[in-house]
C-alpha cells in the first residue's frame, strides 16, 4: 500500500442495508475496495472492531451564522469565522456541509432589523474553498426569508457559478408555522435580541405588514430563483396538508422540520422527504412546542436529520435513531445517504468503490459514539 493510501482494517463496516467486519481502502480520496473478514493488510490502520461509517452530510446549519455573529450585533472577521466553524464541523464527523445563509433584510425598526450579509460571506467562503483552507466540502444554502424587505434583489446578486446548493423557503410570519405559538416566540426572539413588550409587539406588526405586502410576490419569486441557480428547492416548517401541497406545486424536494404529525404524513404521500433536528431528537421534543422527532421516527415519517444549531448533534442523533428503529444501515442512512440524495449529491454518502473517501472511525460507547477518526477525501481531518 502507497503512503499516500488509506485503509481501515479489521473495521465493523455499516453498508447501505447491512454491516460486516472489514477493510476499506481510499486511493487518490476515492474508495478503490472493500473486502470482508477482519485479515489487516501490511500499513493499514487496524480499527480493533470499531465502526467505519460514511462522513455526515449536513443540509442545514445555522452554526455558520453563529460563528460571524457570536452574540447579538457583536461581528466576528469572516474568515477566522469560516475557518473555525469549518474545524468545528470536522470535528464533528460531517464532511459535508451546507452552510445555511439569510436572504431576505429587514430594514425598519430597531432590534427587529435584519441586515444583508449573504454575498460577501458567500464570496469569503468561496474565495476560502478555492484556496484549500477548508478540512471539508462545503456548499451553499441560502434561507430566503419570505417576509422580509429585499429577498428578490438579494437572491439576484446569485449567479450559476456559485453553485448554490439549496434555496430553502422560509416564512416566520407570527402565529403560523414555527411559531402558531405565540408565547413561544416571544420567549426565543425577546430573548435572542433583548426586546421588552412593547418592542415586541413592533416586531410582530412589522412582519405581519411585511407578509402582506411582499409574502406571495417572495414566495413565487424565490421558487423561480431557485430554477434559475439551479438549486435543489426545500420547504420549512410546513404544519398543514395545504403547505405540503403548496411546497409539492412547487416543486420542493425536502421537508425542513414540518411541525406536525399532519405534515409530515403530507411529506411522505407526496413523495417529499422530511428532515427534523437531531437536537429535537436528543432533547426529546421542540423548542418551539412541535412536533418530536422521535415520534416520526416512530411512524417511519422520518428520512433525514440535521445538526440544525449543534454540530456534535448529528452523530448523536445517528446512534439515538439506530436505537428507536434497531437497524444501523437505516439509521446512518439519515445521516449520509438520505442527504446526499436529497441535495443531488451521488459521488458520497455510502461506503461504496467509486465513492468518495469521506468516513469516519467511531468507537460505540454504552451512552454515546466516540469519534476516533475522521477522514475527508481520504485525508485525516480530525
Amino acid at each position: 500500500m502507497r503512503g499516500s493510501d488509506l485503509c481501515l482494517a479489521n473495521a465493523r463496516l455499516v453498508l447501505a442495508d447491512a454491516e460486516m467486519t472489514g477493510a476499506v481502502t481510499i486511493e487518490n480520496g476515492v474508495i478503490t475496495d472493500i473486502i470482508e473478514g477482519d485479515r489487516i493488510p501490511t500499513g493499514a490502520e487496524d480499527c480493533n472492531g470499531d465502526l467505519v461509517i460514511p462522513g455526515l452530510v449536513e443540509l442545514h446549519t445555522d452554526n455558520v451564522e453563529r460563528h460571524i455573529e457570536p452574540r447579538p450585533k457583536v461581528d466576528w472577521p469572516h474568515l477566522p469565522a469560516l475557518i473555525a466553524h469549518d474545524a468545528e464541523l470536522a470535528g464533528a464527523g460531517i464532511t459535508t456541509v451546507f452552510d445555511a445563509m439569510r436572504v431576505g433584510s429587514i430594514h425598519a425598526g430597531d432590534k427587529g432589523r435584519y441586515t444583508e450579509y449573504a454575498r460577501k460571506l458567500a464570496d469569503e467562503l468561496l474565495a476560502a474553498r478555492a484556496q484549500g483552507y477548508f478540512k471539508i466540502s462545503h456548499f451553499l444554502h441560502l434561507r430566503a426569508e419570505i417576509c422580509s424587505e429585499t429577498l428578490l434583489e438579494e437572491l439576484a446578486a446569485f449567479s450559476a457559478q456559485d453553485r448554490v446548493g439549496i434555496v430553502s423557503l422560509m416564512d416566520h410570519t407570527p402565529g403560523q408555522r414555527q411559531f402558531r405559538n405565540m408565547t413561544s416566540l416571544k420567549n426565543y426572539v425577546a430573548k435572542k435580541r433583548g426586546m421588552n413588550d412593547a418592542e415586541f409587539e413592533e416586531h410582530v406588526e412589522n412582519l405581519l405588514r411585511l407578509q402582506k405586502q411582499f409574502g406571495a410576490k417572495h414566495e413565487q419569486g424565490a421558487v423561480k430563483e431557485a430554477k434559475r441557480l439551479g438549486a435543489v428547492l426545500a420547504s420549512h416548517d410546513d404544519t398543514t396538508a395545504e403547505h405540503v401541497t403548496t411546497s409539492a406545486a412547487h416543486g420542493v424536494n425536502f421537508a425542513e422540520f414540518p411541525t406536525t404529525t399532519e405534515a409530515a404524513q403530507a411529506c411522505s404521500d407526496q413523495g417529499i422527504a422530511v428532515m427534523m433536528g437531531a437536537p429535537n431528537l436528543i432533547r426529546g421534543g421542540s423548542h418551539s412546542g412541535n412536533v418530536a422527532a422521535e415520534v416520526l421516527a416512530q411512524r417511519d415519517l422520518l428520512d433525514i436529520a440535521s445538526s440544525d444549531y449543534v454540530p456534535s448533534a448529528l452523530l448523536l442523533a445517528a446512534f439515538r435513531l439506530a436505537r428507536i428503529w434497531d437497524d444501523l444501515p437505516r439509521a446512518i442512512a439519515t445521516v449520509t445517504h438520505n442527504p446526499a440524495q436529497a441535495a443531488r449529491l451521488t459521488d458520497r454518502g455510502t461506503l461504496e468503490v467509486g465513492q468518495r473517501g469521506d468516513v469516519l472511525r467511531v468507537k460505540l460507547l454504552p451512552e454515546v459514539p466516540l469519534l476516533r477518526g475522521v477522514w475527508s477525501q481520504g485525508h485525516k481531518v480530525s
